[in-house]
């Protein structure tokens, strides 16, 4: 393994042009930077998934059972009849090349094969062999290929470099999805054991201890306790955060790292305020403790597994209703498949804002919301009292996180609360934002260190695009909705722009928010001066 050189100069250098032969250039070389780490085997055997022992993809030989491919090929016919989206979108393609520079792994790398419909062919290919009656009789002339130890290969390294965003199934003529494709090719590759640690051993410890990051109970407990005491030291308010209150009218959901990370912390102290000042009667759930799903990232299984707890716990605790804060794959879970996987939640009302008293209809299946659009309904109806002076020191831009904008349509809730909240807000190019919006380059478990080259390669579209309202207008903050992108983003900024920080939307509004019975507010919610410093 070779040593990346993570420089802007050295990845910047892409080459876009195609090959000039080969249409099928040789096995991709696991190199050091462009590859996530194997599933640990503790992870693999706590979920009751097949385990190859301890083993890297860099190495040679791979530990495949005797039967792989008769695996792979009974995987393959179960998921062709039983999604019948997988079987139309083998089959209709014309590679017409829509998709083609849509991909931002393509655009930061140059290899044909993150082509959206070049990575679909990976899989396609297959299928023709051994589903096709042209792929049977003609083989390649058909453009189908044998099912290889190297093809293995190939679907882990590509496979593994698709978000699973969807910003190339918005330009696709025939609605391909090719995140599905993607879905399922690593539903396939985990049939024989061959996942990611990083989806890996989230989804087994959010069984073990109901989050992503591991966290017991106790320890859920006292992060939130010490939030409390950090806000009370702010605002000179003692906020009330209850955890497993039987009775309350909502659950609240949050992405684990809102309790643990940076900047995703100044959020939650965000969410504190807001839900205090208008009085909600909510609760937490320590067993439901996580709302992001990586099962989206695993298995169709793993997804119906992991979402189960939230409304196993919203039924145990009686509440009325769910809200849950700034996650991405939450939501796609929820909007795409909780319906087929788990059934409609019809012994929960559909959500009704105590302080306004709008119907949030749209979610008479989930009985779940975003902390958005329950925010934006009370700005609307003029419920909370702001000050956007206090965000004066931001120059904000808006990052649409792709699974709140491609697949739940959440586009201008949060830009009317940063509207609201902040004198200085600008968008990035059309082009990339709101549905076209390009992805962070971290996304479905990819956010990994040893897979540092291949995010930054994946995040240069929306660097570029950030850059560009940094010149044009002084941009210094770029907000979003995503505890991945809080997560992925300021390494990314640093690296291809330098002198923009990441937060939070309801870190901002927490900042603005006049509380009642607030002491004189001197510094923002991460303890910073509310106005910058001259010169």
């Amino acid at each position: 393994m070779s040593e990346a050189k993570h420089t802007p100069a050295e990845l910047g250098r892409i080459d876009l042009r195609p090959p000039r032969s080969d249409r099928r250039p040789a096995l991709p070389e696991f190199r050091k930077g462009t590859y996530c780490y194997s599933a640990l085997a503790k992870n693999q055997r706590y979920l009751g998934l097949p385990s190859r022992g301890e083993w890297q993809p860099h190495q040679e030989q791979w530990p495949l059972p005797d039967n792989w491919q008769r695996i792979i090929l009974d995987g393959m016919a179960d998921r062709l009849k039983r999604f019948r989206s997988l079987a139309v979108f083998m089959d209709i393609c014309v590679r017409c090349g829509a998709c083609a520079d849509k991909c931002h792994f393509f655009i930061g790398s140059g290899d044909p094969k993150n082509m959206p419909v070049k990575r679909a062919e990976l899989l396609r290919s297959v299928y023709r062999r051994y589903f096709t009656t042209a792929g049977r009789v003609l083989g390649g002339v058909a453009g189908a290929r044998d099912l290889t130890p190297e093809v293995i290969k190939e679907w882990f390294y590509y496979f593994y470099q698709c978000t699973e965003c969807r910003r190339c199934s918005v330009f696709c003529p025939y609605g391909i999805d090719t995140a599905e494709i993607t879905m399922i090719g690593r539903e396939l590759l985990n049939l024989l054991g061959l996942g990611i640690n990083w989806i890996t051993e989230p989804a087994a410890n959010c069984f073990r201890t109901g989050n992503h990051l591991g966290l017991e109970p106790h320890t859920f407990r006292d992060n939130i306790d010490f939030a409390v005491d950090e806000l009370h030291d702010i605002t000179g308010i003692k906020v009330e955060t209850p955890i497993n209150k039987k009775g309350a009218e909502v659950l609240f959901i949050i992405p684990s790292a809102d309790i643990f990370g940076t900047p995703h912390y100044f959020t939650f102290l965000g969410y504190l305020c807001l839900l205090h000042e208008i009085g909600l009667d909510f609760t937490f759930s320590a067993f439901a403790s996580e709302g992001g799903n990586f099962g989206l990232f695993h298995s169709h299984e793993m997804i119906k597994r992991l979402n189960a707890k939230i409304y196993a716990e919203a039924r145990r605790l009686g509440v009325k209703f769910i809200i849950g804060a700034e996650c991405g794959h939450m939501w796609r879970v929820l909007h795409q498949y909780m319906d087929t996987l788990n059934g409609p939640a019809d012994f929960l009302e559909v959500p009704r804002s105590p302080v306004t008293g709008t119907v949030f209809d749209h979610a008479r299946s989930t009985r779940m919301i975003h902390l958005a659009e329950f925010a934006a309904d009370l700005i609307h109806h003029g419920k909370l009292k702001l000050d956007p002076a206090r965000n004066d020191k931001w120059v904000v831009t808006y990052h649409d996180s792709c699974n709140t904008a491609r697949a739940m349509g959440i586009l201008e809730e949060p830009r009317a609360i940063l509207r609201a909240v902040c004198n200085h807000f600008h968008e990035m190019p059309e082009n990339t934002i709101r549905e076209q919006t390009f992805c962070c380059g971290s996304g479905s478990g990819l956010g990994t260190e040893e897979n540092l080259e291949m995010r930054l390669r994946g995040g240069l579209p929306r660097a570029s695009a950030v850059r560009y309202v940094k010149e044009r207008h002084g941009v210094n903050l770029l907000a979003c909705m995503c505890a991945i992108d809080k997560a992925t983003l300021p390494t990314l900024l640093d690296f291809w722009v330098g002198g923009v920080e990441v937060a939070g939307v309801h870190e901002l509004l927490g900042n603005a928010l006049v509380m009642q019975g607030e002491k004189a507010r001197t510094v923002n919610l991460r303890n910073e001066p509310l106005v910058a410093e001259e010169g």
